[in-house]
């Protein structure tokens, strides 16, 4: 069985650089308060930059929730990240999806920023499930960080 990726793009008023810096440095700003997976607000999500790095939220607590891991670490003009959280929406080492993320200057002096979660058939007897609450949810987040992304400059 494979099901399709997920696929959303949007344009920010940013060049590659700095859209790149504000999607993986700033995540913790852009996405909304109470809209992860961690028991409570997050006060940082932290992308550790560099391949094997981690991808995860801290509360102000210091509780820290993982959501997986950096698998490729090509900026500005790419990220590529390993989605660990299973069905449950709980960490899980042993699964994996893909999140790409890729940052393409327009002659605009904008930049295109596209996001890719595939791999979505690893969620098993739940894959069709799991796709259609994510693609409900990527569009929002993305359209986030555009409005983040805009307001930065």
């Amino acid at each position: 069985m494979t099901i399709a990726p997920i696929i959303q793009q949007v344009e920010v008023k940013c060049a590659p650089a700095k859209a790149f810096a504000l999607f993986v440095e700033r995540m913790g700003d852009w996405w909304p308060r109470g809209k992860t997976v961690g028991k409570g607000p997050h006060v940082e999500i932290v992308v550790e930059p560099h391949a094997d790095g981690r991808w995860y939220e801290r509360d102000a607590e210091g509780n820290e929730v993982q959501w997986g891991k950096v698998l490729a670490w090509e900026p500005p003009g790419r990220a590529l990240f390993g989605w660990q959280l299973g069905s449950d929406w709980q960490y899980d080492p042993d699964f994996l999806t893909e999140l790409e993320l890729t940052f393409v200057a327009l002659p605009s002096g904008s930049t295109r920023v596209t996001l890719e979660h595939r791999d979505l058939e690893r969620f098993g007897d739940l894959a069709d499930k799991r796709r259609a609450e994510l693609n409900g949810g990527w569009p929002t987040r993305i359209a986030d960080f555009a409005a983040f992304a805009d307001g930065e400059d």
